[in-house]
């Protein structure tokens, strides 16, 4: 879950997956799931970001081998006679 500050009010907002939160004050921090929106960040704070994305390999070691080895394919260049 992630919790933003507004430094201007000093409103701690709770995000939500699915509401959006408003401190209403003049800098009009917003959160929205993981989004966050002000009309001036630098005065807004995050106070627990939790990632929940790890990095998975989708392809396996032979698809990346196999990636790797047209990469490295070289273009084939045909030349016509021109009449």
């Amino acid at each position: 879950m992630l919790i933003v500050r507004c430094c201007v009010c000093g409103t701690e907002l709770h995000a939500h997956e699915t509401k959006t939160r408003c401190c209403g004050c003049s800098n009009m921090t917003t959160v929205t799931g993981e989004n966050v929106s002000a009309l001036d960040l630098s005065k807004v704070e995050l106070l627990n970001n939790v990632n929940k994305y790890e990095k998975t390999n989708i392809l396996s070691p032979e698809d990346l081998k196999y990636q790797e080895a047209r990469r490295q394919r070289k273009v084939r260049k045909l030349h016509f006679e021109e009449r």
